[in-house]
């Protein structure tokens, strides 16, 4: 492939990619690429919002970068998230 058509993967933030720098925990990358994609295109459907929920509840700080920057480069307005004590 040439570099003008080369498909760019996941993590799509900066903050996804530093959090998953050095780290050979499955489970962990896929919890949080699982977490970026919900903030890029989230879902109604119950069991995604819980645990897309569940992961931000856990790891607040990194939610909170990857939504600033989600919303940064897609050029979405800034609306407040609820904070981890009040999701339940």
């Amino acid at each position: 492939m040439s570099p003008a058509t080369e498909v760019v993967g996941p993590p799509f933030t900066q903050a996804v990619r530093r959090a998953l720098q050095g780290t050979t925990d499955a489970r962990l990358v896929d919890d949080l690429l699982f977490l970026e994609a919900w903030e890029i295109r989230p879902s109604g459907h119950p069991g995604v919002t819980l645990r897309a929920s569940q992961i931000r509840r856990a790891n607040p700080g990194l939610a909170a970068e990857i939504d600033a920057e989600v919303k940064q480069k897609l050029g979405r307005p800034m609306r407040p998230r609820k904070a981890a004590h009040e999701l339940d």
